[in-house]
């Protein structure tokens, strides 16, 4: 049991232990702990896990455990309340603090912790752990005076042996760094997929108990029941190129497998008015003809972008007052024309790490998600952006950043609809920082999608993208999935899926795998003697026929959804006519 470290309040965590069936053995897995608080706190809660793996967590044994990294000088403080932290002083680098050496585990799933403190102002605060291969942060805070913060991350062990774990400020090496309740947790690749399992029960099916009676209403027992998803709750999606107006291979292959969609560059300022006050939406038209002719869903990708090489050329330079009127326009013009026939728009692209737009005009990002949203009050407006879970080492974007921004939306008046957009352009990724990363967003209570999912070329391409989507989907917080693999005959962005005759790359095996998984096809079972059979379905709807021996060459079809909160519901269904 966890408890908070501040005297009088009792928040329990639950560490249950579970076992789950693989390979024919069991495994004894302890229960991922998801939680994360974004508030700045008086005192530190607990550590997660009692510490794990981590000596001396709480610092309630002086300084055993714990070493100084570079030329800091540590020592031990206690505040008003009585709680011990540890505090690196007299600073002169960055990384200058305080360190400790673990013991990591090749194949082993690392996740950390910490509560940190500063001794003035604020500052970025990462936790890096050394290993021979270099030095890798793992999770990031932002640092205050006056109260504690919460820092959350994760690593992958990929070596055997020792390793040290130290924090460094990226701001500020003249400040006191302040640390408490420190947790580092290992998990094996069994127990990882446990947790993983777990949540896909939880969040993503339900328990459906099914009862078939005859016209009479009496129960049928050992009657035959097929089931079938006709459509899933959960929205996968993938991006497309205008070549879909054309190529047959190309619609052959997207039609049957997605019904969610985003156009790669059709809409993009850059191609839509190539030359100023000269609009053409011919290809955005016809593809937006296209995918609702398909009842697809679209994403309105995007309205602005604040890396200038994203700009129209004829924008890049533009003086101040004219950028600002071109911005004006680029709104007027895009926005109500697709208005009601887009469900998102991401609206200023990348503004965590760009600030172009801002720069030149001097206005805040904020000013364009008010004017987005006073034009189109029906679509979600995202926040889209890359590193976010894909780089620990991005500082721009990180996760505390990302609620810093939300934040600061809110702070500034934006109160109209808000989604976390993730890109999630991996090249090899790093698994516990993903989840962590999804833990402290999640705490936003804001739509998280992952909004241009792919694996960059390399070896393992595919086992990386079937470790991601695992991961990803089975995040509680997350809410869709978007494949940025439109094609290309030249190539694609990143990853393609299929090869140019339509053929399914190792990539796009993946990706049918993942689907198949998710979605109950073919399955078959037989009722009870007391004519009910009990099932888990993903939420989504169903077809269900029914069969039985009494009644030939004849057959009964049902309609059933599955949500999420209709647990354990009987459904009762009836073999007749």
């Amino acid at each position: 049991m966890n408890t908070f470290k501040r005297d009088n309040v009792f928040c329990h965590i639950l560490l249950i232990s579970c076992f789950f069936l693989c390979a024919g053995f069991s495994v004894y897995a302890i229960d991922y702990d998801y939680h994360f608080t974004i508030k700045c706190l008086e005192e530190p809660l607990n550590p997660q896990y009692s510490g794990g793996i981590a000596k001396n967590p709480e610092i309630n044994d002086g300084l055993n455990g714990w070493t100084s990294f570079g030329s800091s000088k540590i020592e031990t403080r206690t505040s008003k309340q009585g709680n011990t932290f540890i505090v690196a002083s007299n600073r002169t680098q960055p990384n200058h603090s305080f360190s400790q050496t673990i013991h990591v585990e090749k194949n082993t799933m690392y996740t950390i912790s910490a509560w940190l403190q500063v001794s003035h102002g604020k500052a970025d605060v990462v936790a890096m752990i050394r290993t021979p291969n270099g030095d890798i942060p793992t999770g990031w805070a932002i640092a205050k005076s006056g109260c504690w913060s919460m820092l959350k991350g994760g690593f992958n062990g990929n070596f055997s042996g020792p390793a040290e774990l130290y924090f460094e400020s990226k701001d500020i090496s003249s400040i006191e760094l302040w640390a408490d309740s420190i947790s580092i947790q290992p998990f094996t690749l069994l127990e990882w997929k446990a947790h993983q399992d777990q949540s896909i029960e939880k969040t993503r099916k339900s328990k459906v108990k099914l009862l078939v009676v005859d016209h009479e209403g009496q129960p049928i027992p050992n009657a035959t029941i097929m089931m079938k998803q006709t459509s899933s709750s959960f929205p996968i999606g993938n991006a497309m190129s205008s070549h879909i107006l054309t190529n047959t291979g190309y619609q052959d292959w997207y039609n049957p497998r997605f019904k969610l969609t985003v156009f790669e560059n059709e809409m993009k300022w850059w191609l839509t008015e190539a030359l100023p006050n000269k609009n053409d939406y011919h290809l955005a038209d016809a593809m937006l003809q296209y995918v609702q002719n398909r009842s697809m869903l679209l994403r309105g990708h995007n309205i602005v972008w604040e890396n200038r090489d994203m700009l129209p050329q004829w924008a890049k330079d533009l003086p101040r007052p004219l950028l600002a009127t071109a911005i004006e326009r680029r709104f007027n013009s895009l926005v109500p024309r697709y208005r009601d026939k887009v469900m998102h728009w991401d609206v200023d692209n990348e503004n965590m790490h760009f600030s172009y737009l801002e720069s030149q005009t001097g206005e805040n990002t904020v000013y364009y998600y008010k004017k987005a949203y006073d034009m189109d009050k029906t679509a979600l407006l995202f926040l889209n952006e890359w590193g976010t879970i894909e780089n620990p080492n991005d500082i721009d974007a990180n996760p505390a950043k990302y609620l810093a921004k939300i934040e600061e939306f809110r702070t500034l008046g934006y109160n109209g609809s808000l989604g976390i957009g993730l890109q999630g352009h991996f090249d090899t990724p790093v698994i516990p920082y993903i989840r962590s990363a999804l833990d402290i967003l999640a705490t936003a209570n804001l739509p998280i999608w992952i909004t241009e999912l792919d694996v960059s070329s390399r070896p393992l391409q595919a086992d990386y993208l079937r470790d991601v989507l695992g991961e990803l989907y089975t995040h509680p917080g997350v809410q869709g999935i978007v494949f940025w693999s439109p094609w290309q005959p030249q190539g694609c962005f990143k990853m393609c899926l299929t090869d140019n005759d339509f053929n399914n790359l190792a990539t796009g095996d993946v990706v049918d795998d993942f689907m198949r998984r998710i979605n109950h096809q073919g399955l078959i079972s037989n009722t009870n003697h007391d004519g009910y059979v009990e099932t888990s379905l993903y939420h989504g709807d169903y077809e269900v026929i029914i069969k039985h021996s009494t009644i030939k060459h004849q057959s009964f079809a049902h309609k059933i959804n599955v949500a999420k909160g209709k647990d354990s519901n009987t459904l009762m269904m009836k073999l007749s006519a």
